[in-house]
């Protein structure tokens, strides 16, 4: 089978596509014909070596498709299941093993490029919005990143809670985008300084919670932008990590919370993972949730879709096939 690999990390000129032996699923184990890839932050991280693994290893951890062939024991799934997961590694291949448990329906009115769009992301946002910080009516979110893939979805589902959202974006465009999304009030922050527009919104008093997948270049003004006990929820660095932190200075601004989570901890039981991906597939069949798939790509070019996720040049979800 066809597989991208990385062998060093790198840039996405690392990423090379190669043939590799077919692999056969061991007990608890389903295989999984892959009909459409999800591309993520994630995979970068991994292929720069920031989340560093032995190499050499198959990129991807977000796919879809049809079970076809299952190991002993196996009891969650059956061959011919349209399935779909997330934090699996290895779905940048035209097959893929995974845990059976890990493996979640795909119900017939949801088509496999939108199974694969919603499913890290979608959790992402889900988790967010409804875990680590469980918005209430009339709270207030600043959302980074407004119009990237998690962006959009974590606007709708915040508003869906009847929270107001403050979203940040790079451009006019990024910015019409966030606004059909739901979003209350959108920053360009590449004209004005975040943190003075978001004290003028919120009258000086600050909002509930940032959800940060920035990092680096947000983080110090995140923390300046929430009232006393809020919460800095960061879930991503896309613009580098966080320098080392003094926990002190949470007390000093405010008592805030500070979190860095990640979502393979928000789907630890299987009926966790049901519960949230059961939820995105139905608001999505129903219209209530839109999916913003901006590109597609056939899976050989899988390193420009990682140029354009890099450069922040996208807004929503980019898909592979194989």
């Amino acid at each position: 089978m066809k597989a991208v690999r990385v062998h060093k990390y790198g840039g996405p000129e690392v990423l090379t596509i190669e043939d590799i032996p077919m692999p056969e699923p061991n007990a608890g184990e389903a295989r999984v014909r892959i009909e459409a890839i999800g591309v993520n932050f994630i995979d970068v991280y991994q292929r720069t070596g920031l989340y560093p693994l032995q190499t050499p290893f198959n990129l991807g951890m977000e796919g879809t498709g049809v079970v076809d062939a299952v190991g002993n024991g196996v009891t969650e799934v059956k061959k011919g299941d349209r399935v779909a997961y997330a934090m699996i590694q290895g779905s940048y291949a035209e097959y893929a093993i995974a845990p059976a448990a890990k493996l979640v329906p795909v119900p017939a009115n949801v088509d496999a490029k939108s199974a694969a769009a919603i499913m890290l992301q979608g959790m992402t946002a889900h988790y967010l919005t409804r875990s680590t910080y469980s918005l209430k009516q009339g709270e207030i979110a600043l959302a980074h990143a407004a119009a990237g893939g998690v962006g959009l979805l974590l606007i709708q589902l915040a508003k869906m809670l009847g929270a107001r959202v403050i979203g940040t974006v790079s451009t006019e465009q990024k910015a019409e985008l966030a606004k059909q999304a739901g979003a209350d009030d959108v920053i360009l922050y590449t004209r004005t300084d975040f943190l003075a527009e978001i004290k003028k919104l919120t009258d000086g008093t600050g909002v509930h919670v940032v959800y940060d997948s920035v990092g680096a270049t947000t983080f110090d003004k995140s923390l300046d932008s929430l009232r006393p006990r809020g919460y800095l929820v960061l879930f991503g660095q896309s613009s580098g990590p966080v320098p080392p932190f003094d926990p002190g200075k949470l007390a000093a601004k405010g008592s805030l919370f500070l979190t860095r989570p990640t979502l393979a901890h928000y789907t630890l039981s299987r009926a966790e993972l049901l519960q949230r991906s059961g939820d995105l597939f139905s608001w999505t069949a129903s219209g209530k949730l839109q999916l913003r798939i901006e590109s597609t790509y056939p899976m050989a070019q899988a390193a420009e879709a990682h140029r354009q996720l890099e450069g922040r040049r996208t807004t929503g979800k980019l898909i592979l096939f194989p």
